[in-house]
Parts: structure tokens; C-alpha cells; sequence
């Protein structure tokens, strides 16, 4: 027997005690990885990063809240996927973090079922939000002189709302149906957060049909704004390339560049995750994806939107001063 081998066994045994000391309502969850000897390290890294995550994005809503000159559309989006972003990666790295250093690694039926809610809801909410900021973008840069019509406070702010009540209200739906089906015995979560796909290997019951309304939900929430923002920035090129100078084309070049990956990023990840039917799935693989979605991503979006953003810089010299 190898070493991994006996992890796995003290991580069933752990389920078996688990499940007998809360009558067989707690889940138990396996982990980023099964190795002991990696999790002190792992929490470091992961806590490091939480913390780099954490103050970036409440440096850059504090800076967007106190200076005047960021109170636009852009920058009101962008505080707001700051704010997502916050909520986002706070749902599941905290209990992950914690569990590398302890021996119970349960969590309620209860807490899973809010933290696969919360983390949906955020999920669908900033899926739809990056939407809409490129479309920001594209009125800003090929519609200046409208801007101010179709990018109003009232229509922004019907933007943002639209964005939460739809992710909040998918998330529901999906969150309700799954904790009412009926779960195995083992209680055993061979993931690191309480996620939907995760979950959907340990119902008793055929769970095809019910895949395909989590295709239609990932491709209408997913897949829709992902190609509006392809879009948006092709067309912002083409007229950039059109107007511009060499100067400005390579500005404009490395600004779409850099927000194209990190949304890319977000998009392909999640799309492999919610995309796919469950006898592809590989609980190893959907784990490494998923730290990308719900722990790079919300690290690399304050520094990509802010860092590279002269008016950001700007308003961060300000402050200091």
C-alpha cells in the first residue's frame, strides 16, 4: 500500500466518523490535494494569495469611493466586480485554507449548501458583469459622443442590478434542486469547496437530465457574455486601428490584450466545468480548474483593471500624497 493509498483510507475513515458523530448530515471534503506532507506549504500559498486578493480589491473600492474623478460608469462596474470578486474568493479559500491544517474536515449540510449558493450567485453575477463592462468599452470608444445616453447612471445601475438578480436567481433554482435529491451514504466531496458538479457524483438517483439544464444555464450565462465581450473588443480594434495613431493602436492592443486573457480565463475555466457531461469528468482535473476560476481570477482583476489604468494610478498617487 502507498502512501497515497493510506491517505485516502484515513480520509474514508475520517468520513465514516464524521458521518456518525452529525447522524450522517455533514459532508466531508477531500481537498486541493491528498499529499499530508504539501499542507503547510499549500497554506501558506494559498494564504498569501488571499491576503494579495483581498487588499487589492479593497484598496481599489476604496479608491474608486473616494475619488471624484473615478465616479464614472467604467470605474462604478469595475467597483463592483472588485466587490464580487471580494465576496467571491472569501466563499471558499477561508474553509480551504483551514482545512489543510486541520485533522475534521467537515463542513454542515447547511454551510455547503450556502456556500455552493453564494459561490453560484457570484459566479453568474460576475460572468454577466464582465458583459457588460465591455460593453461600456465599446459604446466609450466607438459611440463617444452617446456615451452619456446609453451609459446613463440610471442604465448603469439597471446593469448592475440585472447582474445580480439573475445570477442570484439561477443560483437558486440549481441549489434548491440539488439538496433536495437524495445524497449516498458516503458523504465524501472529492473537491476542496462545495460545488454543484462535485456534488451531482454522490445523488442515488440518474442526474442526466437535470446536466442538461446546467448546459443551458453555463451556455446562457457563460458562453453568451464571453462572446459579446469577443465582440465588443474586435470591434473596439477595428475602430482604434482605424482612428489611432501607431502609439495609440499599441495602447489599445495591450489594454484589450491583458482584459481578454483574464476574462478568457474566467470564461474557459468555468465553461469546462459547467460544460461538461459528468462521465468526462475527472475529479483531479475539475479541482486544478477550478483554483483558477476561484482563486487567480479574483487575484489578477484589481491589478489587470487598475495597475494598467492611468487614472487609477493617478488617483493612488493622490491618496498617498
Amino acid at each position: 500500500m502507498n502512501v497515497s493509498d493510506v491517505i485516502c483510507f484515513d480520509i474514508l475513515v475520517s468520513a465514516m466518523k464524521a458521518e456518525n458523530q452529525s447522524f450522517g448530515t455533514d459532508f466531508l471534503l477531500v481537498g486541493l490535494f491528498q499529499y499530508g506532507w504539501t499542507n503547510s506549504l499549500l497554506f501558506v500559498v494559498i494564504a498569501t494569495i488571499f491576503t494579495v486578493a483581498l487588499t487589492g480589491n479593497i484598496m481599489l473600492i476604496h479608491l474608486i469611493r473616494l475619488d471624484t474623478r473615478l465616479h464614472t460608469p467604467m470605474y462604478f462596474l469595475l467597483s463592483q466586480l472588485s466587490i464580487i470578486d471580494l465576496m467571491y474568493i472569501t466563499t471558499t479559500v477561508p474553509k480551504m485554507a483551514v482545512n489543510f491544517l486541520s485533522q475534521s474536515k467537515t463542513i454542515t449540510f447547511m454551510g455547503c449548501e450556502i456556500q455552493a449558493y453564494v459561490f453560484l450567485a457570484l459566479g453568474g453575477t460576475e460572468a454577466l458583469l464582465l458583459g457588460f463592462m465591455s460593453y461600456d468599452r465599446y459604446v466609450a470608444i466607438c459611440y463617444p459622443l452617446h456615451y452619456p445616453i446609453l451609459m446613463s447612471k440610471k442604465i448603469c445601475c439597471l446593469m448592475v442590478a440585472c447582474a445580480w438578480a439573475s445570477g442570484s436567481i439561477n443560483a437558486f433554482i440549481h441549489t434548491m434542486y440539488v439538496f433536495q435529491l437524495p445524497f449516498c451514504r458516503s458523504r465524501l466531496i472529492n473537491h476542496f469547496f462545495c460545488e454543484v458538479p462535485a456534488l451531482l457524483s454522490l445523488v442515488c438517483r440518474d442526474t442526466s437530465h437535470y446536466e442538461y439544464t446546467v448546459l443551458l444555464s453555463g451556455l446562457t450565462i457563460l458562453l453568451l457574455p464571453f462572446l459579446a465581450i469577443l465582440a465588443s473588443y474586435a470591434h473596439v480594434l477595428i475602430v482604434v486601428f482605424q482612428m489611432s495613431s501607431g502609439k495609440g493602436q499599441a495602447k489599445a492592443v495591450s489594454t484589450c490584450s491583458f482584459h481578454l486573457i483574464v476574462a478568457s480565463l474566467f470564461y474557459a475555466t468555468t465553461l469546462a466545468t459547467y460544460t461538461k457531461p459528468h462521465s468526462l469528468r475527472s475529479p483531479t482535473r475539475d479541482k486544478v480548474v477550478a483554483v483558477f476560476y476561484t482563486i487567480i481570477t479574483p487575484l489578477l482583476n484589481p491589478f489587470i483593471y487598475s495597475l494598467r489604468n492611468k487614472e487609477v494610478t493617478g488617483a493612488m498617487r493622490r491618496l498617498l500624497r
